[in-house]
């Protein structure tokens, strides 16, 4: 996760006094997408120190602000660079920078570019002006597609740990032999765990704007009552005895809480959230998590040593 550019004035190709100035976090792929796209100009790019925070969330934290902004301006000794005060700087970082407040400060101007970099040329070109389509940030399906791979890996190392201790349980709970017993109870968890992974890390960026709620973790918990149909259906074709209801009611419930807590981690990635938004859903939503998920692994336990 050390994923960051040294703070501080880059040139990129050969500018000079007159060159715009773009200013960036230090997350790395912030950096070098801006690079990439004014790869044709003459132009300084101004690196904040974000701690490897990409702008939108550093916006939110507080990294990307005007304290940090006004330190690099002066500790870049930008103002005897350039002659003109114009700082361009994302629109996504609007939400920690007070312009007028900036300039009184530093005496440079702010002006907020376009929300995607590759939109920057045309921006220069029509003198700093920015269309409607310019401001929008839309979040299409290839791009919340592309943050599936990610979170999916992410979770598949600690999942084989939870798929352990529900061995180990079912094994030490059950009836009979310690490994008749376990591999018994341990088909179902199985499929209804790895179908709240699914539906946390799959489901819920594919078919985020059609899932009920506007909080995350409501998202996720739709999700995770549709993975079930199809889980208990599976399970059902496997020639397995149908478990009791009981035991089907307490691995939704670890499974939907499981859901809901990965769904929870694209609110960072989402332009749905704003981060009081965010503080104010975890507040609620993280103690129904730890109460679904310790009733459904009660039930659970109690279902299986019934047996």
């Amino acid at each position: 996760m050390n994923f960051t550019v040294v703070p501080g004035l880059y040139a990129l190709g050969s500018p000079d006094q007159h060159s715009s100035v773009f200013v960036t976090a230090n997350y790395k792929m912030s950096f070098d997408q801006l690079r990439h796209d004014l790869h044709d100009r003459n132009a300084w790019i101004l690196v904040l120190d974000t701690k490897g925070i990409n702008v939108w969330c550093a916006a939110g934290k507080g990294t990307f602000g005007n304290s940090e902004m006004a330190e690099k301006i002066q500790a870049s000794g930008l103002s005897k660079i350039i002659s003109h005060r114009d700082l361009i700087l994302p629109q996504l970082s609007a939400p920690g920078i007070c312009a007028h407040s900036l300039k009184k400060h530093t005496g440079f101007n702010i002006i907020f570019g376009p929300v995607r970099s590759s939109d920057i040329p045309a921006f220069i070109e029509s003198g700093c002006k920015a269309t409607a389509k310019m401001r929008i940030k839309d979040f299409p399906v290839r791009e919340r597609a592309a943050l599936i791979p990610v979170e999916l890996v992410s979770a598949i190392k600690w999942m084989f740990l939870i798929l352990l201790a529900v061995f180990i349980m079912g094994g030490l709970l059950g009836p009979g032999p310690f490994l008749t017993a376990a591999v018994h109870h341990f088909f179902f968890p199985v499929l209804m765990l790895c179908g709240g992974l699914i539906a946390g890390t799959v489901i819920t960026p594919l078919l985020l704007p059609w899932l009920p709620g506007r909080a995350f973790s409501i998202k996720g918990f739709f999700a995770a009552i549709i993975m079930f149909v199809p889980v208990y259906l599976l399970y059902q074709c496997a020639a397995h005895p149908l478990p009791k209801y009981p035991e089907v009611i307490a691995l939704f419930l670890l499974s939907s809480a499981l859901a809901v807590f990965l769904a929870m981690n694209f609110t960072g990635a989402s332009t749905y959230t704003s981060l009081s938004g965010v503080r104010k859903e975890m507040k609620w939503s993280v103690p129904v998590q730890i109460i679904t998920a310790l009733t459904g692994l009660i039930l659970w336990v109690a279902s299986v040593y019934a047996l």
